[in-house]
């Protein structure tokens, strides 16, 4: 992330030295390496008085993000006993999230850490989009009323070198109104959906990786969505983004209101809302492609029963008939 980071401000003539980074890492190897990336990357940043558990050794009690990224722990177990934090800041009007599971605490400490306009983006796995385990549902559903939901992008599996199952990413934001500043329209009420599950290349025989094509198209689309007409001429002029104007597409993107969301038990599967894509039409009349695959089915069975003949015959040969 780091790099990634560094890479964007570079695109965008922007300076390092403007931005601030913060962060926290429980293991000690991964907290001195990540100190290591920014040093050599010429980054200053605060990881930190020592290697800290997120949840009950905060470093940063008083921060707060314009953009937070994050790929925390899936599914993580045990993260505090029954009587931990039951009382904590971070989870304040919210069902505290259940011990078995850290998903929603990962997603409550970082709307907490938001700024007014803060936006964060994080990638899990996709049962926290649909769980209602110990509470996980009654925190969704108020993330949803409270119009925290930004957008939630559905991915395809084998992305991982270390796991093979799908994730998805969300985006949250504590002010979804108009901003000139940024150059964003009123959202306010709508959320954004996104299935790219059926995008990606194999690249081995077990992973899978977007392309740069893919990444446009999904970044492209949430852009078009996010902002408003004069960006959007920005962003064209600078050839920064290739899509004109946002507009639903079955089977790839929607954008729901709150209570579509409701309706729908306030599930953040996009796959129930982006619905399927539609089919092209090959141009070939109905009665025409129905008679050729009639025939094609025939001459198949015929080809079958053939096969069923030669092996009865070897099976005869061979001293094993009926």
């Amino acid at each position: 992330m780091f790099v990634q980071s560094l890479k964007f401000i570079q695109s965008h003539q922007g300076k390092s030295k403007d931005i601030a980074i913060y962060g926290q890492e429980l293991t000690t190897t991964t907290y001195k390496l990540a100190k290591m990336n920014l040093a050599i990357r010429g980054l200053t940043g605060n990881l930190g008085e020592r290697p800290a558990d997120t949840f009950h050794d905060d470093q940063h009690k008083d921060l707060k993000a314009d953009y937070i990224m994050a790929n925390p722990p899936f599914n993580l177990k045990n993260w505090r006993n029954d009587a931990e934090l039951t009382d904590d800041a971070r989870f304040a009007g919210f069902t505290t999230p259940p011990t078995g599971n850290a998903n929603y605490a990962w997603i409550l400490h970082m709307l907490s850490k938001l700024s007014k306009d803060g936006t964060a983006g994080f990638v899990l796995a996709n049962g926290s989009m649909s769980s209602n385990t110990s509470g996980e549902g009654e925190i969704r559903a108020k993330l949803v009323k409270d119009d925290r939901i930004e957008c939630m992008i559905a991915l395809p599996g084998q992305l991982f070198f270390t796991t093979q199952i799908p994730v998805c990413l969300w985006f949250m934001s504590k002010n979804k109104g108009a901003n000139s500043k940024f150059g964003y329209r009123d959202r306010s009420g709508e959320t954004l959906f996104i299935d790219a599950r059926e995008m990606g290349t194999m690249v081995s025989r077990v992973n899978k990786e977007l392309t740069f094509d893919d990444i446009a198209k999904i970044a492209d689309t949430f852009h078009a969505w996010r902002s408003d007409e004069a960006e959007i001429k920005r962003r064209l002029d600078a050839k920064e983004i290739s899509v004109e104007q946002y507009e639903d597409q079955a089977g790839f993107c929607k954008v729901a209101t709150i209570e579509e969301i409701e309706a729908n038990d306030f599930v953040l599967t996009p796959g129930r809302y982006v619905g399927a894509a539609d089919l092209k039409d090959d141009g070939i009349p109905f009665e025409v492609k129905m008679s050729e695959l009639t025939q094609t089915l025939y001459r198949q069975l015929d080809e079958a029963e053939a096969l069923d003949k030669a092996i009865r015959a070897n099976m005869e040969a061979l001293g094993y008939g009926e």
